[in-house]
C-alpha cells in the first residue's frame, strides 16, 4: 500500500475468473499454472483455448485508487459482453459516459500503472493514476485495426464516493486499453463482404466480392456481432469502392438479441422492414454477402434465410453463393509460371506434383527474346514479359504462331534498376506496371493490356515503387515502395473515376490512402497476395536477418504460424484461394510448398515465379 500512496509502479495483476467445462480457474497475480514445479510470475496473459470464458472481478473493499485502476484494466480483457462488471470501477456518472466500443488501444507487453503522489493519501478526496506503455495498433469504432507505434500515456482521475468513501474512476480512458497478449486472446480479426462499385466484374459480369477485414471478440456472440457489424456498411476506409446490397437503413428486426444456426446449418436472419421490398436478385446478394462473411467465421453456417415483413425474402445456400458473385478466393489457376534458364516463360500446372516446364505458347516463350520477369492475366489468356533490361513491356496472346510485336512501353530510365518493375493484372484485364525511372516515376494502367497507359494518380506516394501486385477483388494494390534505402509495403485503395480531362478521355484512375502493412520491416524483399485480405512477405527488420511471414492488409498479424523459414528469398508468388503451394526464387532456384508441407524443389535455373494475376 506504501508503494501506491507514494506514487509506486505496478504491474497490472491478472485477476479474472475463467469458466470451462472442467471447472474454475482463477488467474491472479500474473501468475500461470505449470502441470509440475514451481509457480511463476508471467508479464502476459497466455492464450486461453476458445471454450475457456474468462470474467471479470468486481472491486475489493476498501481498494486503493492503483487497485481500482489495475482492477479496471483487467476487466476490461474479460468476455462481459457489455464490461458491467468494468462500469462498477467508475463513478455513475462516468460509466453512463464511457464508451466502451468506441476505440480499442493496443499495447506492446501489456502497461505499467503509476500512483500520482498526494500530500495526505489518508484525507485525499481526489487521485490520479498514470498509464504508460508503448502502442502498437488500435482498433476504431467500426473495428478496424491500423498498427501504431509510440509511447502511450494516459492519466487516470479518481475520486471518492460520497456515498461509501470508496475509490471510482471518474475519467477513465477513451475505449478501452489492454495488451498485445490480451488483446490477441479476446479478438479474432474476421473479414465482411461487399461488392465492387469500381466497375470490377468476375467471370459472366458477377459482381466481385471484396473482403473488409474487422476484429471480433471471440467469445462474446461473434456470429451476432459480424452480421449486425455487415449491416452498418463497410469500414472507412473502403467506404469508397464497395457497395452493399442491403438498402440503406436495414438492420435486425426490433428486439432480436442474439443469431444462432438451426441443427440443419441454416441460419434465419429477421430484418427491418427498410428490406421487405428487396427483389429476388439483390435478396441473393444479400445473402450471399452474409454466407462469405460468416462462413469466414465459421462453418456452422451452410444457408442463409432472410425474412423481413413478415414472410420470407430468400433462402440461399453456400453453393449457389458463388454463382451470385465473383471472389479472389474461389478463383483456380490452372498454371504456375516462371522464367526458365533461358529466361523464357514456362509453366506447369498448378496443382500437379508435376515439375516437367513446359514453353508457353506464343512469342514469351518461342525464344523471341530474354525476359526479365512477366504477369499473366488471371484468365490466362495473355502474358506481358518485361524485356531482360527492363527497358520494354511487351503484351502478347499466349497461342503458337503470334508475334511480340513493339512495345507497349519504353522506360528512359538510365540503369536497370531505374526503369520497369514486374507487371501484374487486375480482375477488370487490366494490366499495371511501374516505371522507375527518377525523372519520372509512375504508377501506369493500361486497358485490356494495350493501347496508351494511363498515369495513375498517387496523391499520397513518398518514394518509389519497387514492385506492384493488384488484389483479386481489383479495388486495392500492394506497392513495396522504397525510399532512402529502405522498402515499406503499403497498402492502397484504386479508385476509378468518371471525370475526364479536357486533355484525356480516359477514365481518372487513382491509388488513394496508402497505408503501411508492415511497419516493424526495414526492407520487404518481395511479397504476394496469398488470401482475400492477407499477404505473405518477405524481409527483414532492423538489425535482423530474413524472414517470411504473414500480414493482413490492415496492418495485423494473423493468428496462422509464417511459412517455414527459407534461405536468400529474391521472388515469392501466391494465389487469393490458398489451393496451391506457395512458389519461390530461391538460392535453390524454383521452391514450392504445398499446404502443411516443407519446401521443395522444383527446378534450379529458375526466376520470377508467378501465378496469374
Amino acid at each position: 500500500m506504501a508503494a501506491d500512496r507514494e506514487g509506486g509502479a505496478r504491474r497490472m495483476p491478472r485477476r479474472a475468473v475463467a469458466y470451462t467445462v472442467c471447472g474454475v480457474v482463477l488467474l491472479s497475480g500474473c501468475a500461470s499454472m505449470p502441470d509440475d514445479g514451481d509457480l511463476r510470475g508471467v508479464d502476459y496473459t497466455p492464450r486461453q483455448d476458445s471454450q475457456v470464458r474468462v470474467f471479470a472481478v468486481p472491486p475489493g473493499e476498501d481498494a486503493t485508487p492503483t487497485e481500482v485502476v489495475d482492477g479496471f484494466l483487467e476487466a476490461l480483457t474479460s468476455d462481459d459482453p457489455n464490461y458491467e462488471t468494468a462500469k462498477l470501477y467508475l463513478t455513475p456518472e462516468a460509466a453512463k459516459q464511457w464508451e466502451p466500443e468506441g476505440s480499442a488501444t493496443v499495447l506492446a507487453n501489456g502497461m505499467e500503472s503509476f500512483a500520482d503522489p498526494v500530500e495526505d493519501a489518508e484525507k485525499a478526496t481526489s487521485s490520479s493514476v498514470t498509464l504508460t506503455g508503448t502502442e502498437v495498433g488500435a482498433l476504431d469504432a467500426q473495428q478496424s485495426y491500423s498498427p501504431a507505434e509510440g509511447d502511450y500515456q494516459q492519466q487516470i482521475q479518481l475520486t471518492r464516493t460520497k456515498k461509501n468513501g470508496q475509490w471510482r474512476i471518474s475519467r477513465p480512458p477513451q475505449g478501452i486499453v489492454l495488451g498485445e497478449s490480451d488483446f490477441e486472446r479476446n479478438y479474432m480479426s474476421v473479414n465482411k463482404y461487399y461488392f465492387a462499385s469500381n466497375g470490377v466484374a468476375g467471370a459472366a459480369s458477377r459482381p466481385m466480392a471484396v473482403a473488409d477485414p474487422v476484429f471480433v471478440r471471440e467469445r462474446v456472440d461473434p456470429m451476432t456481432h459480424m452480421v449486425r457489424s455487415l449491416l452498418e456498411g463497410p469500414t472507412v476506409w473502403l467506404d469508397q469502392v464497395v457497395r452493399s446490397s442491403f438498402p440503406t437503413g436495414t438492420k435486425l428486426r426490433a428486439g432480436v438479441e442474439s443469431l444462432t444456426p438451426d441443427g440443419q446449418n441454416t441460419l434465419t436472419v429477421p430484418l427491418n422492414n427498410s428490406a421487405a421490398r428487396v427483389g429476388p436478385g439483390k435478396c441473393r446478394e444479400m445473402a450471399a454477402q452474409l454466407l462469405f462473411t460468416l462462413q469466414n467465421l465459421t462453418s456452422a453456417v451452410d444457408q442463409i434465410e432472410l425474412e423481413s415483413g413478415g414472410r420470407q425474402l430468400c433462402l440461399v445456400s453456400a453453393d449457389s453463393a458463388d454463382s451470385v458473385a465473383a471472389r479472389g478466393a474461389t478463383e483456380r489457376p490452372e498454371f504456375l509460371y516462371f522464367l526458365d534458364g533461358e529466361n523464357q516463360l514456362v509453366r506447369m500446372p498448378a496443382r500437379s506434383e508435376d515439375k516437367e516446364a513446359l514453353a508457353v505458347p506464343g512469342p514469351l516463350g518461342d525464344g523471341t527474346r530474354p525476359f526479365w520477369a512477366a504477369g499473366v492475366a488471371r484468365r490466362e489468356d495473355l502474358a506481358a514479359g518485361v524485356s531482360l533490361d527492363r527497358r520494354a513491356l511487351f503484351v502478347s496472346p499466349m497461342v503458337a504462331g503470334g508475334s511480340l510485336g513493339a512495345p507497349v512501353l519504353v522506360s528512359q530510365g538510365k540503369t536497370e534498376t531505374d526503369r520497369l518493375t514486374a507487371p501484374s493484372w487486375d480482375a477488370a484485364g487490366d494490366l499495371w506496371v511501374a516505371d522507375r525511372d527518377p525523372k519520372r516515376p509512375r504508377l501506369l494502367l493500361f486497358d485490356g493490356g494495350k493501347g496508351e497507359p494511363v498515369e495513375v494518380e498517387m496523391p499520397g506516394l513518398d518514394g518509389r515503387i519497387d514492385s506492384v501486385r493488384v488484389a483479386g477483388d481489383g479495388v486495392r494494390i500492394a506497392l513495396v515502395v522504397e525510399k532512402a534505402g529502405k522498402q515499406s509495403l503499403l497498402i492502397g485503395r484504386i479508385e476509378r473515376g468518371d471525370r475526364p480531362t479536357e486533355a484525356d478521355e480516359r477514365t481518372r484512375v487513382a491509388v488513394l490512402e496508402l497505408r503501411s502493412a508492415t511497419p516493424e520491416l526495414e526492407e520487404v524483399t518481395t511479397m504476394s497476395w496469398v488470401g482475400e485480405s492477407r499477404l505473405v512477405v518477405v524481409g527483414t527488420k532492423q538489425g535482423g536477418v530474413q524472414q517470411m511471414q504473414y500480414v493482413q492488409v490492415d496492418g495485423s498479424t494473423p493468428e496462422a504460424p509464417p511459412p517455414a523459414a527459407l534461405t536468400g528469398v529474391e521472388e515469392i508468388a501466391g494465389t487469393e484461394d490458398g489451393g496451391v503451394p506457395l512458389v519461390a526464387h530461391s538460392e535453390d532456384g524454383i521452391v514450392r510448398m504445398p499446404t502443411g508441407e516443407q519446401w521443395q524443389k522444383v527446378v534450379k535455373d529458375g526466376t520470377a515465379p508467378v501465378y496469374p494475376g
